[in-house]
């Protein structure tokens, strides 16, 4: 630290030189306290992640295709389906086939949840296990 001791002829001059070091100090341990923190903080629960995968759609014969359009109306490869229970009847038709058929729902943008949770539901209680939904990859410019 530095000290002014003063000088001859100099007792009303105003010392205009800001001390660094306590500053300088203060910043080191608070430089030293981050990185004994930081390892201790990012320390998780060691999982391997599942990595992303861009497929392009396969449609084969065998996959179902369920599309349901903004007003909650349900299709089976182009065919509307007018209720639940005929939904669900074809469904139980086809999960006994094997290999189980894929069901692929395409829904509407401005489709409420409820139409395609029912369409889940109705595929789950036919015994079908996998589901996937089609969406429309980002436009990439």
């Amino acid at each position: 630290m530095g000290m002014n001791v003063g000088s001859e002829g100099d007792d009303d001059d105003v010392i205009g030189v800001i001390n660094t070091t306590p500053l300088v100090d203060v910043m080191l341990v608070l430089l030293i306290i981050f990185l004994i923190t930081v390892p201790v903080v990012t320390h998780t629960i060691p999982v391997k992640l599942p990595e992303e995968v861009d497929q392009k759609y396969a449609a084969k014969a065998d996959n179902i295709t369920l599309a349901v359009n903004k007003d909650g109306q349900v299709f089976w490869n182009e065919q509307y389906i007018p209720n639940q229970d005929t939904l669900l009847s074809k469904l139980k038709e086809n999960s006994v086939k094997r290999p189980q058929p894929e069901v692929h729902i395409r829904g509407d943008q401005q489709t409420h949840f409820e139409s395609i949770g029912k369409v889940i539901e109705t595929v789950q209680q036919a015994g079908i296990i996998k589901i996937s939904f089609v969406t429309q990859p980002p436009a990439r410019g």
